[in-house]
């Protein structure tokens, strides 16, 4: 009998081993995969991220293999440009891009190190359940694994999630599917991410590990058919509409083959029951363009093994993982709409390029963009009410041509947000009163977050 049994051993499960095991419990983790291995994944991992990965004694093997430390950063948003600097008194690390390849391997191998009871190549095939119904471990094709607590962190198509019946709200479409590949002979001195978007394709390009540089481009979803036709000569096509990522890769050779992920929908799902909770991706996936989400499991893991130690030790385990829950849900909450935002299919609006003229005019707007995606500044903070309207007459003078669209998008995202936040905060949106809507606003259950602020 284990006190915890971790079903995915990747960036959310093997660091949530690794602080449990620290701690003096018995965990067990269990992956299907054999590391090293490959999974989807944007590779970046933000300062707050690479902070934990110190706390695990992983950062030194990781910069070992040849991360590039990212101190700068570049976002090119149709004609406008911000560049900034991650100042290194303000963030106290670096941002990293890292190949899951490498970094999965080092995390598992901590875990073991940490003392957790580490299985690869062991396929999870549902839950166990006591004679009450709570979960009570998991059943393996080797048999079964028997644990106080069962925490998914198995991904988007979680066994966990699945088995326990997590239900999703909040559910988003895809806007953008990527495709990205690694280049070597990329002569870059800088230590430098670069986001972009140009047209109807967005870009995300960084130095990462073993002498490598990543370039990706997010596809409008529309046309995912037309790209797979010829993915090598449209993914070539596709780099080619950001010039300067253009010409940093000339000359360059793709090293394998061109990775995309095509089957993918933004979500929360309900992630704490009777012995059971989700981290990761399993309990929650927002849109790629941000680049959090190795950070995000990363802060969550070590949130939650916080949790399962305060709950194991008091007897009040299920009770500290719904609080966990709640407190996932109140900290991804306003960055699963600006991510979703950001990831939006098609050209960029009128609207959103002059909210980023004006933040390309501010160094000090600039460098709350950073801690945006840092996650410790709220988007509202950024994305201001004053800010919009400012945007709102700067987009309205300078195309004039545009306006019935113009006002129609000021109209579309002040509707919006006032929704989002009503579905938050259980308002009705027709009166802006306190009254809970049971049927449009009955997810509001699941984002309890005034109790968890």
């Amino acid at each position: 009998m284990y006190d915890v049994v971790i079903v995915g051993a990747r960036c959310a499960g093997a660091p949530l081993a690794v602080m449990l095991a620290r701690r003096g419990l018995r965990v067990c983790v269990l992956d299907r995969a054999r590391f090293p291995s490959e999974t989807p994944s944007t590779h970046v991992i933000q300062p707050c991220g690479v902070e934990i990965l110190d706390e695990l004694d992983v950062l030194d093997a990781v910069l070992a293999h040849g991360a590039v430390p990212l101190d700068r950063f570049t976002l090119v948003y149709e004609d406008v440009r911000i560049d900034a600097s991650l100042d290194a008194v303000q963030f106290g690390r670096p941002g990293l891009c890292v190949r899951r390849v490498t970094l999965d391997a080092l995390l598992v191998e901590a875990a073991a190190a940490a003392g957790a009871d580490v299985r690869t190549g062991c396929r999870v095939t549902g839950v166990l359940a006591d004679d009450t119904g709570r979960v009570a471990g998991v059943q393996t094709d080797n048999g079964p694994v028997r644990a106080r607590l069962t925490v998914g962190a198995d991904g988007r198509r979680s066994v966990v999630a699945a088995s326990t019946g997590a239900a999703e709200y909040l559910a988003t479409p895809p806007g953008r599917i990527p495709a990205w590949g690694y280049f070597a002979g990329v002569t870059d001195g800088e230590g430098r991410m670069r986001i972009g978007r140009r047209g109807d394709l967005a870009f995300l390009a960084c130095p990462t590990d073993s002498g490598l540089y990543m370039a990706g481009i997010g596809i409008d979803v529309a046309k995912a058919g037309d790209f797979h036709a010829d993915r090598a000569r449209n993914f070539a096509a596709g780099l080619a509409h950001w010039p300067e990522l253009a010409d940093l890769l000339a000359g360059a050779q793709r090293q394998g083959p061109i990775r995309v992920m095509t089957d993918w929908h933004g979500y929360f799902r309900r992630s704490a029951g009777p012995g059971w909770v989700l981290v990761g991706d399993a309990g929650h996936f927002k849109d790629f363009t941000p680049a959090q989400g190795i950070a995000d499991a990363l802060r969550q893991a070590k949130t939650l093994a916080e949790s399962i130690c305060n709950g194991l030790d008091h007897g009040e385990a299920d009770a500290h993982l719904r609080r966990w829950w709640q407190w996932r849900d109140h900290d991804a909450y306003a960055m699963y709409w600006l991510a979703r935002d950001m990831g939006v299919a098609g050209p960029s609006t009128p609207l959103i390029t002059a909210m980023m003229r004006q933040i390309a005019g501010s160094e000090a707007a600039a460098g709350q963009l950073l801690r945006v995606l840092n996650h410790e500044l709220p988007p509202a903070r950024l994305f201001t009410v004053a800010r919009l309207a400012r945007a709102a007459v700067g987009a309205l003078r300078d195309q004039p041509r545009q306006l019935p669209a113009t006002l129609r998008e000021i109209v579309s995202t002040a509707t919006r947000e006032f929704l989002r936040a009503a579905a938050r905060y259980g308002l009705d949106s027709r009166q802006g009163r306190s009254t809970m809507r049971r049927e449009r606003f009955r997810r509001r259950r699941h984002l309890a977050v005034e109790s968890a602020a």
